[in-house]
């Protein structure tokens, strides 16, 4: 079956794909404020010097994007209301979750004051703690005021998903699945919640069917990945929709820093796509196009202006594989 796409083309271009068989395509990238992008020069105009005109600027030019910063704060829903007076009304919003909630490291200093205060003696001595060092009074407030902060963008009808990227420990198991379960019907009932893994096993041969099925159970959208192979970390770029919501992010392919301590966030995903190399996802894509209502492709290969020149390749591509004669 061939798929009937159209890009909607704006003044400056926008990267929308129209797909007519089922799904709508978003591309866009996982940050919009990226200090390497900024100072590159590459991308914003001069004259957009505060983060307010670089988000106009950016949803002129890419109808969604990735909010990185919740990953290392919570978000406030006064932002959130920024972020929504500040895009069109069809942009969307993808959140990456709390490091906490994700069972990753948290700076302290990242906790809200008087959570931190409320903190045990020994966890308030330390430079991170984890999920397991809240009581549960604590957690239950901070999943509250996370939940709170995302109404805004909720209500205006541009939140995307919340997305969970677990780390390499978070290994699959009756135990795993549980929080994971807990997260979708109890802590963010009334949102999108997509998972992300960072552990092989979880796709092994052994463990791939059970792990989409439980996905598929629960409509959790499985995030598809392309990323460096090879390692413990590293997830098989399978193309899989297992809920209206599809995802494809792009982590670069730079095996030498993908697993190296020590790095900044730009150094690890430092890699420009050939284009080659996303015509590889081409197709995949067009499947995944016609399992889901909604697919949201996302570079993260943020260094300089890296992420925002793929997606804009990646838009054109499947723009012109869409128009193709059958």
């Amino acid at each position: 079956m061939s798929l009937s796409c159209q890009l909607w083309i704006f003044d400056p271009p926008r990267a929308i794909i129209g797909i007519a068989v089922t799904a709508r395509i978003l591309v866009g990238t996982c940050s919009w404020t990226d200090r390497t992008l900024i100072e590159s020069g590459a991308f914003y105009p001069r004259e957009a010097i505060t983060p307010a005109e670089r988000l106009r600027f950016y949803a002129q030019n890419f109808p969604i994007v990735e909010v990185d910063s919740t990953y290392y704060g919570l978000p406030s829903e006064r932002n959130a209301g920024l972020w929504v007076e500040r895009t069109p009304a069809d942009f969307t919003f993808d959140l990456k979750a709390y490091a906490l909630f994700t069972h990753h490291p948290t700076q302290v200093r990242s906790l809200p004051k008087d959570v931190r205060d409320a903190l045990d003696a020994e966890a308030r001595q330390k430079a991170n703690v984890y999920y397991r060092d809240l009581s549960s009074e604590l957690r239950d407030e901070m999943w509250q005021r996370f939940a709170s902060a995302l109404l805004p963008l909720d209500s205006a009808g541009k939140l995307g998903v919340v997305l969970f990227q677990f780390p390499p420990w978070f290994m699959p198991g009756g135990e795993s699945t549980d929080y994971i379960r807990d997260v979708k019907e109890e802590r963010l009932s009334q949102y999108t919640v997509a998972v992300e893994f960072r552990n092989n096993r979880w796709l092994s041969d052994r463990n791939r069917e059970r792990t989409l099925r439980f996905l598929s159970d629960h409509r959790l959208p499985f995030v598809c990945v392309d990323e460096p192979q090879g390692f413990r970390s590293s997830v098989p770029p399978l193309a899989e929709a297992t809920a209206p919501d599809a995802l494809v992010r792009f982590h670069g392919r730079n095996r030498e820093m993908w697993e190296r301590k020590g790095i900044t966030a730009s150094e690890r995903f430092r890699y420009l796509y050939s284009e080659d190399e996303l015509k590889e996802w081409v197709e995949p894509i067009q499947r995944l196009a016609q399992q889901a209502e909604r697919l949201h492709v996302l570079m993260n290969n943020c260094y300089q202006d890296h992420a925002v020149r793929n997606a804009r390749q990646m838009a054109r591509l499947l723009g012109a594989a869409g128009e193709s004669p059958p």
